[in-house]
């Protein structure tokens, strides 16, 4: 019964840290979706992190990185987003 018991734990918290790891992927590829709607292009969406200084109630803001550009993205509930790329920074001093 103890093996049991063991196992169930670590199918549980296994599936647990699983369902984390998707829901963070599937923030990304949403953003990316939003992004490609838009007419924007993002070949393969990286990773997405929140930015909290820029972040307001109703209007969240994302800095989305793909594998060929880098957005700031500022999602406002049953709006269009509003995307600005963002250069490399050798980019910005030519």
């Amino acid at each position: 019964m103890m093996r049991f018991t063991g196992l169930a734990f670590v199918v549980l918290v296994g599936g647990l840290a699983g369902s984390v790891a998707r829901a963070e992927q599937s923030l990304q590829d949403l953003l990316a979706i939003q992004l490609r709607a838009q007419g924007y292009a993002c070949d393969k969406p990286l990773k997405a992190e929140r930015n909290d200084k820029l972040s307001k109630p109703d209007n969240e803001a994302w800095t989305l990185t793909c594998s060929n550009a880098t957005y700031r993205v500022s999602r406002v509930p049953d709006l269009a987003a509003k995307v600005e790329e963002i250069k490399p920074e050798s980019q910005e001093k030519k």
